[in-house]
């Protein structure tokens, strides 16, 4: 048995590695188009998961950042090109950001040093109001570097995960990691019990969080609307 947490890459890896031992992964995007499974439904093989469609998150968190922010039309995204999601988030950040009457400029970064390279370039062209990191690892990694870089660089940012705002990011939307997790080993237990992967439907995110790092607001001198206060499930004072 296999499991996997986050990465695409790591799925990915595991399936390349094996046809017979079960996989299952936890993490975002469309697995069918990743070719991890041949259906939602009925995977057809040896993997199987929890997945969240990064397309209805991107529309969720840029509604977010209007809502915050809603003079705001020049906004931007932070992928990474190595990522074989990459594709995927900008076309999918760029259709969400249409339907709300805002532009999206995508950002690349595959390294440390390169996350320092464009929040340079977002400081010194000032063309960027607000920013969406991406769902990555090397972002994640780096939560503390790029957190400390967007308040800098005074540029409003939403992130995915809660320990990046935790980590003094802005604010964050994404899923539960934790009822993630839960997912995910409850079918492991159904899988070693005897059942197959490849009739276990890739089960979609239903918990989803909102964190706001009020400190990090007061920093920038925002002021967080009440209705957005409401819906969060912590406000970081």
């Amino acid at each position: 048995m296999i499991a996997t947490f986050g990465s695409t890459n790591s799925a990915l890896a595991a399936k390349a590695a094996t046809d017979s031992i079960p996989v299952v992964f936890g993490q975002g995007g469309d697995p069918v188009q990743q070719g991890l499974v041949t259906s939602l439904n009925r995977p057809g093989g040896n993997v199987t998961g929890v997945t969240s469609q990064s397309g209805a998150v991107f529309g969720k968190q840029l509604g977010i950042l209007h809502e915050l922010l809603p003079q705001a039309v020049d906004l931007g995204v932070l992928s990474n090109p190595r990522n074989p999601l990459h594709d995927s988030v900008v076309k999918e950040t760029q259709a969400a950001a249409s339907i709300i009457g805002v532009t999206v400029e995508v950002f690349t970064a595959s390294t440390s040093a390169e996350i320092d390279a464009v929040f340079t370039r977002i400081t010194n062209e000032r063309r960027v109001q607000a920013l969406l990191v991406s769902n990555d690892t090397l972002f994640r990694g780096n939560k503390v570097q790029v957190a400390i870089l967007a308040a800098r660089s005074a540029v409003p940012a939403i992130y995915p995960f809660r320990e990046q705002a935790e980590a003094g990011g802005l604010l964050s939307y994404g899923p539960d990691l934790g009822d993630r997790d839960r997912e995910v080993g409850h079918y492991v237990g159904r899988i070693l019990k005897g059942e197959s992967p490849a009739v276990l439907p890739v089960q979609q995110e239903s918990k989803f969080e909102t964190v706001i790092n009020m400190k990090t607001a007061k920093a920038l001198g925002l002021s967080v609307p009440q209705s957005l206060l409401a819906r969060a499930d912590e406000v970081i004072e």
